[in-house]
């Protein structure tokens, strides 16, 4: 029988037979192993090699709820992101990025990378006609979101696949707007899908994580390469995030579901100019959502009258926290200006669309009533 994904993100990896009868993975609290018999460097069992038991439990289950052949998991989504790309690039090496990616991966690109001789190119991910243009002899690698932070765009994902198949480039997706609980993209054609394990993975704001999911072999490099960055998880962490994941599809729908009310109740309100979510109608991005995707995620942005309504609007909520992250359970309120790009000039988010006046929300899974109560009351 070919399970579900409910079903792989509550039972896939699991040791068999499991230590003790414990119905759950039990925290393997060592630090390295014994040798046994004298084998290769690559044999030996270590933290810091991200081969313990519970590792290798965690890989397992998201490369099956991912449809990959191998997983990896990192201490926070940058130590993915940083693993992957460094992994798959060499000095002199050149790659695509969609424009206007979460801060962090955008920091990445424009300030460390470069240093190390890699050059980056951004991209409007809905002008497919302009990538040719912008591809070097060096070019190996297109780097794109499922859905971008904090605007909530859907590009043409389809376009980015068939366009790094025909050039034998690496595609690498970030899906952690969205989880494989409403999207997989290694089915869809991607090579490589990340994710902040710490925002939907886990749901319980509780630990940073990352992960990787993949072929073999690229996870395998990117295994390697961690190794050296001093990325790897803590076992403890990893039993948080492996309980997490079974609750996944559970929290993934609801909130996806929340998200989408309060995204029609707010692109109404007289102090609101602009809602961005794939799931209203009239977006950009809605056909592409409908056709890919079984949700939109627990996120939203709006474009609201003034500063001091957005100011307001943040100080004033009391269900939601005014607190960086997503995807947890609880709700979550930010203003992206002053927090994931708050270390950009403000010529630099102004060029990627992100005002003083924008607001994102992550809904979680608290009656979805009074989440609109909570943002009605703080609108004014």
């Amino acid at each position: 029988m070919t399970a579900r994904i409910d079903t792989l993100l509550v039972h896939a990896g699991a040791l068999r037979p499991s230590p003790e009868g414990a119905v759950v993975t039990p925290i393997f609290r060592t630090a390295n192993y014994e040798a046994g018999e004298e084998g290769a460097a690559d044999e030996v069992r270590y933290v810091r090699y991200s081969n313990t038991p519970n590792h290798r439990v965690l890989g397992a289950r998201l490369a099956a709820a991912e449809g990959g052949e191998a997983g990896l998991v990192t201490a926070s989504g940058m130590a993915a992101i940083s693993a992957t790309l460094l992994s798959a690039l060499s000095a002199g090496d050149h790659l695509l990025c969609q424009a206007g990616v979460y801060g962090g991966t955008t920091s990445l690109m424009l300030r460390h990378l470069p240093r190390w001789g890699v050059e980056v190119s951004f991209v409007d991910l809905d002008a497919p006609e302009t990538w040719a243009a912008a591809l070097r002899p060096t070019t190996r690698l297109f780097y794109v979101e499922s859905i971008s932070n904090p605007l909530l765009r859907v590009g043409a994902l389809d376009e980015v696949v068939s366009f790094c198949q025909g050039r034998g480039l690496t595609s690498v997706i970030d899906n952690t707007f969205l989880s494989p609980a409403l999207f997989r993209p290694l089915p869809f054609g991607f090579d490589v899908v990340l994710h902040s394990a710490t925002k939907l993975l886990n749901g319980h704001s509780d630990i940073a994580a990352g992960a990787i999911v993949a072929d073999a072999a690229r996870v395998e490099a990117a295994r390697r390469t961690l190794n050296h960055l001093g990325g790897s998880l803590d076992p403890g962490a990893c039993a948080l995030l492996e309980r997490g994941l079974k609750t996944l599809g559970l929290r993934a729908h609801r909130q996806s579901a929340s998200a989408l009310t309060l995204a029609h109740r707010l692109r109404v309100h007289p102090k609101v100019r602009r809602v961005y979510s794939p799931g209203l109608p009239d977006d950009a991005g809605f056909a592409r959502a409908s056709a890919w995707f079984q949700g939109v995620g627990p996120c939203l942005s709006l474009e609201v009258s003034d500063l001091p309504t957005a100011m307001a609007l943040v100080k004033g909520v009391r269900v939601f926290t005014h607190a960086a992250s997503l995807g947890g359970v609880e709700s979550l309120i930010v203003r992206p200006a002053r927090s994931t790009h708050a270390h950009f000039s403000a010529e630099e988010r102004s060029a990627l669309g992100i005002t003083d006046t924008l607001v994102r929300l992550s809904v979680g899974v608290e009656d979805v009533e009074d989440l609109w109560d909570d943002l009605a009351a703080a609108l004014g």
